[in-house]
């Protein structure tokens, strides 16, 4: 299981031109399935993003978690997280799980994020996405479990 997450000001989601959502500011989570995740990985992942904290505090230090701060989180399914270029130039997506596979974790995912407390908003699976992020920093991160 992978997920870059980035921390923004406002995003949004896209599909055919019809807004799909978005978020003031908080996180967006790109989230990638591997073969063989499993439903224990989402938890673990879904705990690990909603407390990190990679929000300033008071103080300038990132102190802060996207709870802590009232943010929100933009969780986009992204199977090219797994993309394997190291023959060659084309990528090869052969470690990425199968959609009937990964949608319903994705979905277990996402709904875990929002069992923390935390506004979840996600993009549609498997579309043709096009999202517009102001980063904040920019700060990223990036798990790969």
């Amino acid at each position: 299981m992978r997920a870059v997450v980035q921390r923004v000001k406002e995003t949004s989601l896209k599909v055919d031109g019809n807004l799909i959502s978005q978020i003031p500011f908080g996180l967006i989570v790109y989230f990638g399935v591997a073969k063989g995740d499993t439903y224990e990985n989402a938890d673990y992942l879904a705990g690990k993003i909603a407390k990190l904290r990679i929000f300033e505090d008071e103080f300038g230090k990132m102190n802060k978690s996207v709870l802590d701060v009232q943010g929100e989180i933009m969780s986009v399914s992204q199977f090219t997280l797994y993309g394997d270029v190291s023959h060659g130039n084309r990528p090869s997506f052969i470690n990425a799980e199968t959609p009937d596979k990964a949608q319903p974790i994705y979905d277990y995912f996402c709904e875990k994020l929002a069992s923390y407390g935390v506004a979840v908003k996600k993009g549609v699976f498997g579309a043709d996405m096009k999202i517009s992020q102001l980063s904040d920093g920019p700060v990223t991160i990036i798990y790969d479990i």
